[in-house]
């Protein structure tokens, strides 16, 4: 299942099918068809003011925050989208995506909260797939990518044995990831590169 696709063709055929269309949706409609996610934001924040336990609207406006890259606020939006509906995998899936992007990002490189951002988005990347019941090559690639990411952070730090070995499983954990991937998706470079990658860097905490 590609959630991405179907968070998009979700949000859309929402759109044109219920009551909130009929009043200002279909500027959201057409922003978001045309990729204008500001403008979608600004018609949704609007709707979340008058309406703020809509889920749908929360939906939208999380996924539209995140099209922004404006990752807090779509973190904020979609935790509370998941107090309204704790089984709505797509919530889960795009904060992880979120909490990954703000613990990458070189500003947050002195921060203390930035191993809490990687092992939540780790932890919303599993429940994504435990709700949804399979092993979707997304949820894998991106909580692959989010155990190679925080090990690499913790790595830096890493002086004792006991701190490299941590490393070392965080690491094997995004090889067992990636390497289910490539049993959905065989022969995908870019996997077997991370693969690689994960692999010499397990070399050298040696």
């Amino acid at each position: 299942m590609n959630y991405i696709k179907q968070t998009v063709l979700g949000l859309i055929i929402f759109s044109t099918s219920t009551s909130f269309a009929q009043s200002n949706d279909k500027k959201v409609l057409d922003a978001m068809v045309k990729g204008d996610y500001k403008t979608a934001v600004v018609q949704l924040e609007k709707a979340n003011a008058k309406e703020p336990n809509n889920v749908k609207v929360l939906q939208m406006l999380g996924y539209s925050y995140y099209q922004n890259g404006d990752y807090e606020n779509s973190i904020t939006t979609y935790s509370n989208l998941i107090v309204l509906k704790p089984t709505e995998v797509s919530a889960y899936y795009y904060r992880g995506k979120a909490r990954l992007n703000v613990a990458n990002d070189p500003k947050q490189a002195l921060s203390t909260m930035r191993e809490n951002f990687y092992t939540a988005a780790i932890k919303d990347f599993t429940k994504a797939s435990e709700l949804s019941g399979e092993e979707d090559t997304q949820m894998l690639q991106n909580r692959g990518l989010a155990y190679k990411d925080y090990a690499i952070f913790r790595s830096f730090k890493a002086k004792k044995a006991v701190e490299k070995q941590a490393c070392v499983a965080l690491f094997n954990n995004s090889i067992a990831d990636f390497q289910k991937v490539l049993t959905l998706q065989p022969l995908r470079k870019d996997i077997i590169d991370w693969i690689t990658y994960d692999k010499a860097q397990i070399t050298s905490l040696k």
